[in-house]
């Protein structure tokens, strides 16, 4: 035998370090324990020098152990500061809860409820029947149902009534989401094919007239929530549009994109449709998103006609884009907050940042950068400068 791996036995055996590791294994338990003090040796004897080897104590096995477990543990979702300037980032979270979402999701977590069990009758209930009276209420619809996100609630539309079938779209609502998901795309995933209709910049009436055909499943309008065009434009809107749909016996649905359920004007803030507008205007079924505008949990809403919500809610593939009672239970107390409109910039934390005061802002602004000059290290500064900041649809 060498000395070098003479040395090299002189590591400590795995049952030494784990006598003086009875912290960690309170702490993560006993096997994963051994199995990364197995590692750690492991990668010493195959890495380490001798004399690196020789010196190595059950205590520096056991550190160095214990920062690897602690690293491995850091991963995953955790708070941060959000610094962008971007009310609803989609790479931080998107829309905060409020306090009494957050506590009713908690509730639903930790505690057995009646997800689909009915309490006055004693028999199996319907997931839908807590959130389905809140949202018509709000909208102006006949019945709704929830799924885990906008994008999921078009598909489940579009493969419930337009399977094998056409779905005339204009050519300037064809477009692309976050992730690099395209309208086009995600109408073929759900078993339809697309048929464009008009310009990028113009689309007409007579355009959508002009596509309908024994083949046509319904008429979509998409909100072009992430984009505008300006100048030499035109467009059908969703009254017009309805109409058309329903002179010819067809369904006319809307995705919405980004919910929004009050009059921002009211609020200081620029207008967007709002989910009752399109209700109000014949649109027989729309779409959006529980999270963004409306300030609640990561989910997509399907609103509309009692019919047609039947047959979407038989769909086999509903069952597969549900959400669970945690989403429900936090969805529904977001919803609530809207019967008090004159109240939500102070209860729903979407809302309240949007429509923060200039004044509010430049104060913590003033605070940070006290607190940042603290930190940074010769030659640099930190100064507050005003800056311009302008509405973006998220």
């Amino acid at each position: 035998m060498n000395g070098k791996q003479d040395l090299r036995r002189r590591l400590p055996s795995v049952d030494r370090v784990l006598q003086t590791s009875q912290e960690l294994v309170a702490r993560w338990g006993h096997q994963r324990v051994s199995d990364a003090i197995r590692r750690e040796l492991h990668r010493l004897r195959n890495a380490a020098e001798p004399a690196t080897a020789s010196d190595c104590t059950p205590t520096d096995v056991r550190e160095a152990v214990a920062g690897r477990l602690q690293a491995m543990d850091a991963g995953g979702l955790r708070p941060v500061i959000n610094l962008s300037g971007i009310v609803l980032h989609t790479n931080l979270g998107r829309a905060c809860l409020p306090l009494a979402a957050a506590d009713a999701a908690r509730a639903a977590a930790i505690f057995p409820n009646n997800l689909e069990y009915d309490l006055k009758t004693g028999k199996r209930g319907n997931r839908d029947s807590h959130i389905e009276a809140l949202i018509c209420e709000l909208t102006g619809c006949e019945a709704a149902t929830v799924v885990n996100n906008n994008a999921a609630a078009v598909v489940l539309v579009l493969s419930t009534l337009a399977r094998g079938m056409e779905v005339p779209v204009s050519r300037g609502e064809l477009v692309e989401i976050g992730g690099s998901f395209r309208v086009p795309e995600v109408m073929e995933s759900s078993g339809c094919r697309l048929v464009e209709v008009g310009a990028t910049n113009r689309t007409h009436l007579k355009d959508y007239r002009a596509a309908i055909s024994a083949n046509t499943a319904l008429l979509m309008k998409v909100h072009t929530s992430n984009y505008r065009l300006e100048g030499f434009t035109a467009s059908v809107d969703e009254k017009t549009l309805a109409a058309l749909a329903h002179e010819h016996g067809l369904p006319c649905m809307v995705d919405l994109g980004s919910g929004c359920l009050v009059d921002f004007n009211t609020l200081g803030l620029p207008g967007e449709p709002k989910a009752s507008d399109y209700i109000d205007s014949g649109v027989d079924l729309i779409t959006f998103s529980g999270d963004k505008l409306l300030g609640g949990p990561q989910s997509g809403i399907i609103a509309g006609k009692k019919a047609l919500l039947q047959r979407i809610c038989e769909n086999p593939l509903k069952r597969a884009l549900r959400v669970d009672s945690m989403t429900l239970a936090a969805l529904a107390e977001v919803l609530k907050l809207y019967r008090h409109p004159e109240t939500l910039t102070e209860t729903l934390p979407t809302l309240r940042q949007l429509t923060r005061p200039v004044a509010d802002i430049e104060a913590q602004a003033n605070r940070l950068c006290a607190e940042l000059a603290r930190h940074l290290p010769a030659p640099f500064t930190a100064a507050v400068t005003p800056c311009h900041g302008r509405w973006r649809r998220p």
